[in-house]
Parts: structure tokens; C-alpha cells; sequence
């Protein structure tokens, strides 16, 4: 089943169903005349692609602004406001590019999932533990990053893909999934011991 996501997922890319940033020669959704010297936002307003990507963030939040009319309490708007000061905290970092690049790609793929924006490529439904009642639900995303929402008991949790790794990983922010063929193997809660989940037919 597995097999059957990464396929689809795949498809996806190739058809365009994972929005991509813009690649025209404009500024950012902000005006860059009132920036500070220095500053990040600076740094967004003279590089092309950052640009790209402030313009993608701000059409895909209008879009998941419209979503998120019926949250209580609302959500949204404070949760951007704590993003942008994270991701004018890469001034601190040695490669300032790639932090606030990876802030962008991440806080995109992150309202596409949770606000229903991208494709569901896959709902799999796993048993943990070898009892039927102990389940696991994954619903991924076409993001990019790839990106999935799983729910177990009474939480839920945005992954994202970790690249370079042998194994198909997603992890959030105390959990973890590494899918392998039919199987899952979920750490769900910090330090604790990892179960071993199966797909239900």
C-alpha cells in the first residue's frame, strides 16, 4: 500500500499538483522600501528566489485564511505573527539563505496540509501493537516538502519528509514515522519506546 503513495505522490510532482514557487522577477509580497538595513526582510527583497517564495506564502495563507474562518479560538493569525519572528531569527544563523528558504518551504507545505490546500494522496490506516483498536491514521499530502497529518488516540501531528535517509521518515515534533513496506514504526511522545504499526486491509 505504501508502494501505491509513493507512486501516486510521484505522479503528483510530475503533473504539478505541488504548488510551486513563482519564478518571476518581482519584489516580495511586502513593501521593501520601508525595510530595515540588514535585516532579513532586506535579504528577502534583494534575492530573486526568497522573493518567489514570500510571494507563494502569502497567496497560500489568504487561501488558508479563508479555511480558517471557523477556528476557536483563531489560530492563524498568531501563529504566522510566531513564524515570522522565527524566521527573522535566521539572522543568527552562518547560511541565513538556506534557514529562511527552509522556514518558507516548511511553513508553505504546513498550511497546504493542515488547511486541505494540497492533494490527499494517501489515507492508510495502521493497527499498532497487533490490536485492531489501536490505530494509527496517516493522510499525506502532495507538498513539498512531502508532508502528512497523523492522527493516534487523542493527538495529531504534521510530519515532514527527512531527506537523504534510507528509509521513508517523516518527524514532527515529538513523533516520528519509518515507513517500511506494510509496516510503520511510530515513536508518538517524546523519548518513548517506539511501537511497530500494521496497514489494515
Amino acid at each position: 500500500m505504501y508502494k501505491i503513495y509513493v507512486l501516486t505522490y510521484l505522479t503528483a510532482l510530475l503533473v504539478g499538483g505541488v504548488s510551486q514557487p513563482l519564478l518571476a522577477n518581482q519584489g516580495p509580497s511586502y513593501e521593501c522600501a520601508k525595510t530595515p538595513a540588514d535585516s532579513i526582510e532586506e535579504m528577502i527583497c534583494e534575492d530573486t528566489r526568497l522573493s518567489a517564495l514570500d510571494r507563494t506564502l502569502a497567496e497560500v495563507y489568504i487561501e488558508a485564511q479563508k479555511k480558517a474562518l471557523n477556528e476557536q479560538p483563531a489560530q492563524l493569525k498568531p501563529e504566522q505573527r510566531g513564524w515570522i519572528a522565527g524566521r527573522n531569527d535566521c539572522w543568527k544563523q552562518n547560511d541565513k539563505h538556506s534557514c529562511v528558504a527552509n522556514a518558507y518551504t516548511r511553513r508553505i507545505a504546513e498550511l497546504q496540509a493542515r488547511y486541505r490546500l494540497a492533494d490527499i494522496t494517501a489515507v492508510i490506516t495502521f493497527a499498532c501493537e497487533n490490536d485492531r483498536d489501536n490505530e494509527l491514521v496517516v493522510v499525506h499530502f502532495a507538498t513539498e516538502p512531502a508532508t502528512l497529518i497523523a492522527d493516534y488516540g487523542d493527538s495529531v501531528s504534521l510530519m515532514y519528509r527527512q531527506p537523504g535517509v534510507e528509509d521513508v521518515q517523516y518527524v514532527g515534533r515529538n513523533e516520528s514515522i519509518i515507513f517500511k513496506e506494510d509496516q510503520a514504526v511510530v515513536v508518538w511522545g517524546y523519548q518513548v519506546k517506539p511501537m511497530l504499526c500494521e496497514t489494515l486491509e
